[in-house]
Formats: C-alpha cells, sequence, structure tokens
C-alpha cells in the first residue's frame, strides 16, 4: 500500500513549530517503508507561502527525496468526474481535493489527511483514507 500524503499532514510534520508527534511518527514510518507518495500540486502547496528564504530551501531539499507521480490527463478528467458526481451529491471541494481523489484510485493509493472534507468524498467516491 502506497500513500498519498496530502499536503495538511505534510504541513503538520513539516512547516509547524508545535508538531504534530503523531503525524510525524506515521509520516517517519511510512517513508522508512518507502511508501510515500506525492504529486506536484501537493509539493506546490507545500512550498507556497514560506516568507523565509531559508527555511524554503530547507522544506525542498527535504521535499526532493519524493519523486513526483507523473499527471496525466486521465487523471484531470477523473477530477472532474469525482467533482461533478460529488457536486451533484451537494458536496463541495477543490479541484486539488478532486485531483487528489483521482489519483489515489488511478493509481491504487491510500490517502492520509486529515481534512475532513475526505470524509464527505468518502460517501460517493471509491477511495481509501488512512486512520
Amino acid at each position: 500500500m502506497r500513500v498519498l500524503i496530502d499536503t495538511c499532514i505534510w504541513s503538520q510534520v513539516l512547516r509547524r513549530k508545535d508538531q504534530n508527534l503523531e503525524y510525524s511518527a506515521k509520516v517517519a514510518e511510512l517513508i522508512t517503508q518507502s511508501k510515500v507518495a506525492i504529486i506536484g500540486p501537493i509539493r506546490q502547496e507545500l512550498l507556497s507561502g514560506i516568507s523565509d528564504n531559508n527555511q524554503f530551501i530547507r522544506l525542498k531539499k527535504h521535499l526532493e527525496a519524493f519523486q513526483d507521480i507523473s499527471l496525466k490527463t486521465e487523471h484531470f478528467v477523473k477530477a472532474s468526474e469525482f467533482s461533478n458526481l460529488c457536486r451533484s451529491k451537494g458536496v463541495q471541494g477543490s479541484a486539488i481535493d478532486f485531483l487528489i481523489c483521482a489519483v489515489s484510485v488511478n493509481d491504487n493509493l491510500t490517502i492520509y489527511t486529515d481534512d475532513n472534507d475526505f470524509e464527505s468524498y468518502l460517501k460517493y467516491l471509491p477511495i481509501n483514507l488512512l486512520k
């Protein structure tokens, strides 16, 4: 099982001074087991908004250990399908959230997130969440 780690988890582990020890331990375990997956939009979200250039460089170097999954047209089409399906059920979400869902389904990945929106998506999409 490979795991696509969402921005909110990475941020808790790599960007905050008051790290969540549970998340840090789980991410460390996934890294040790070579189970971590990342996509470019998550990398971009993590690196955006950092005003301290030294912090930006440190975070960028940490993330260089992980190769991005190559995004293809099928990922974006599936993300659109997921967005349309959820919207028809009254569930709103961001384009990146639905892209994460699409990549996880197409590439057989589990999503590690603490974003409650994914619980709503789970009602209608065939995604797996790491608990």
